[in-house]
């Protein structure tokens, strides 16, 4: 039986491309129109994992997720870094002359927007995914019609790139959680990294404290994300995510934080993921760039 694996969008998504990259291609796509949806997929059973991005380098955090893993009480089993490459794709045979319309995700149409600058006669519009319209176009055979999106999109549809990586920034990356209902067990020489929750009480430098805490116990904070607590107004919880050399040391921390905070919640343990510079180094390059 194939792993299930729900994600938000449809096959040739970015989504999609995590999925496929992470688990490898022997597996069952779950299309999901929302984030939410992905939620229900794992809380149903029907999914066996689910892959949510969870922020990018330019557009920063998606906050909602963050509360969707919290609320439901995910574990993140991993994560997954994916450069985020921005094509113009049509059907085969037309130039970037024929193109009347290019159909987008709004945020990756604004990740376009000098190239689209520079081709006045192409009309834009906002799409709900950067695979929706390529997959119209090929359902629908759309001539003088391109989308903007991923290259997996143009295989799944068998579209033409015409004008390939046309992103304006081109470091743009997002993360990408995995996330299961029930927790993985790893041995702790194969976890290096944590997403973990608190909160605090409100008193003046409690959350350096905090922090204090975690540099003398060895741990690399490498993202801290502050929400509101519904129920107290203006005061906040924290998503923080930690990477460390040796298991002991996130363990010593945990103990610790577990008294010092008026609430803390274990979201993950997992061995952190690859920057897109460093995925296709073999693990000794790698370590060798990290010296």
């Amino acid at each position: 039986m194939k792993t299930k694996v729900a994600i938000q969008g449809i096959n040739g998504s970015f989504h999609q491309q995590v999925a496929n990259n992470y688990f490898g291609d022997e597996i069952q796509i779950i299309e999901c129109k929302t984030f939410k949806d992905v939620a229900k997929q794992l809380n149903k059973g029907t999914a066996d994992y689910g892959v949510m991005a969870i922020e990018n380098s330019i557009a920063g955090a998606l906050i909602p997720n963050y509360a969707l893993i919290d609320d439901n009480h995910f574990n993140v089993l991993g994560e997954y870094f994916l450069k985020i490459s921005l094509n113009l794709m049509v059907l085969p045979g037309q130039t970037i002359e024929d193109v009347k319309e290019v159909h987008s995700h709004p945020i990756a149409l604004l990740q376009c927007a000098k190239f689209l600058e520079k081709h006045k006669h192409i009309k834009v519009i906002e799409s709900s995914d950067t695979a929706i319209t390529a997959k119209r176009i090929y359902d629908e055979k759309m001539k003088g019609i391109a989308a903007l999106a991923g290259p997996t999109a143009a295989q799944v549809f068998e579209l033409e790139i015409i004008a390939p990586e046309v992103q304006s920034v081109e470091s743009s990356i997002t993360r990408f959680m995995i996330l299961e209902k029930d927790k993985s067990v790893f041995a702790q020489n194969e976890i290096n990294k944590a997403s973990i929750k608190f909160e605090l009480d409100d008193t003046p430098g409690s959350l350096a404290t905090i922090l204090n805490v975690m540099n003398n116990c060895k741990l690399n904070l490498t993202k801290i994300q502050s929400m509101p607590i519904v129920e107290k107004p203006f005061q906040y919880s924290f998503f923080v995510d930690v990477v460390f050399d040796k298991y002991k040391h996130f363990e010593k921390a945990k103990s610790v934080l577990e008294i010092m905070t008026t609430h803390f919640k274990l979201l993950g343990e997992y061995q952190s993921g690859v920057l897109p510079l460093n995925q296709n180094k073999s693990k000794e390059e790698i370590i060798v760039l990290s010296v």
